[in-house]
């Protein structure tokens, strides 16, 4: 249990010693839940998406906007830009970011895959929501320097609903006001 991301040895414990000692109702179905996931998930063909087909249900669907894909460094956020309801288009999860560092270069990442789906899906509109990182803005420039003929877009930066200026850091305010808008 330790080895799972946000869990430090002191968690892990804490989670095991609670589900053996509610063995029946926790533990027992949350094996037969995992051995489930494990036997019928997989990696969607066309976007990376996680499901239990081939193709996942996005990809499927006939209501999303198909000119429109937003591109994303992992299926952890893709699901959370799902969970706002907001962005009614189609999703490419690169499974990463670029990084020199980590030896991650674009052939590593699903950025071919990208090129192709612009040219069969016809698309219009790449909405490139990476995080605020340096290896994923560079990811950001090196694939809006890669696609032609085709809008690119990223997400806005800056300082987030509720949050107050005190506890920003510098890079957020500069890229608050630096991406300023009229009322």
């Amino acid at each position: 249990m330790a080895r799972l991301p946000g869990l430090g040895p002191r968690s892990a414990r804490r989670a095991v010693l609670h589900l053996i000692k509610k063995r029946g109702q926790l533990l027992n179905p949350l094996a037969e839940a995992l051995t489930i996931v494990g036997a019928t998930a997989r990696e969607c063909l066309n976007c990376g998406n996680i499901g239990t087909s081939e193709i996942c249900g996005i990809c499927k669907s006939e209501k999303r906007n198909v000119g429109q894909i937003c591109v994303v460094e992992d299926v952890a956020d893709l699901w959370a830009m799902e969970r706002s309801g907001v962005f009614k288009g189609r999703y490419h999860v690169l499974g990463g970011t670029l990084s020199a560092l980590d030896d991650i270069g674009p052939d590593e990442l699903r950025i071919p895959k990208l090129r192709d789906r612009i040219t069969t899906e016809h698309i219009t509109e790449v909405i490139l929501a990476l995080g605020a990182t340096i290896d994923g803005q560079t990811t950001a420039h090196y694939i809006a320097d890669e696609l032609h003929g085709v809008q690119v877009t990223t997400l806005a930066q800056g300082v987030p609903v509720g949050g107050e200026l005190d506890y920003l850091d510098d890079g957020t305010i500069t890229a608050a006001l630096n991406a300023r808008k009229a009322l």
